[in-house]
């Protein structure tokens, strides 16, 4: 059992070098973001709710875009774990009744689900990296900050509250990059 098991992590962190943690996927993310912060400043509540609800569906080809730019394929790379990922996504999916939910009655609290919601699948997804850590800690510093700007600071919650989740994600790009290219050069020295 221990030679399958090390088998298994040497593949889920050969994707890791050789995909960079996805980080095309995370620098959509934080781009999305970082136009929910300029937003609310920039449109009425209502129109931010409107681009936060709709625009959210721009990740996932934005992160095809830029792993285009960047030429990281993530989307054909294989290993013995990949079918992790759809069942990943799903359970981070099912947050979508509770964010239309608030859309409807709670608006406000809208912000923070979305911001909570569309990280539920990041300790999955680390997991499949060989790096649970680091993408757990993503989502977990990501749902306290998120949650503390909007109990504390509610005039911010279509500013710093989206800034903020930009913000974590170019902090969680940098980790990423930094850590599976030490990686890779721990790979190449062994």
């Amino acid at each position: 059992m221990s030679t399958l098991t090390e088998d298994i992590f040497k593949e889920r962190i050969g994707a890791y070098r050789r995909l960079r943690g996805g980080f095309p996927v995370m620098l959509a993310g934080a781009t999305c973001w970082a136009v929910l912060a300029v937003a609310g400043y920039a449109v009425e509540p209502r129109w931010w709710y409107l681009i936060a609800l709709f625009g959210s569906g721009a990740i996932f080809p934005m992160a095809l875009m830029y792993g285009a730019i960047f030429r990281n394929d993530f989307m054909k790379d294989r290993t013995a774990v990949t079918s992790v990922i759809g069942p990943a996504f799903v359970g981070m999916l099912l947050f979508w009744p509770i964010a239309i939910a608030a859309f409807w009655d709670a608006i406000d609290m809208f912000p923070l689900i979305l911001a909570i919601g569309l990280s539920m699948h990041f300790p999955v997804i680390g997991w499949s990296y060989g790096r649970t850590a680091l993408y757990s800690a993503h989502a977990v510093i990501r749902a306290v900050v998120v949650f503390l700007i909007w109990w504390k600071m509610p005039e911010a919650r279509l500013t710093l509250l989206p800034a903020s989740v930009s913000a974590i994600y170019l902090i969680t790009v940098l980790a990423v990059l930094v850590d599976s290219a030490a990686s890779e050069r721990r790979l190449q020295a062994a």
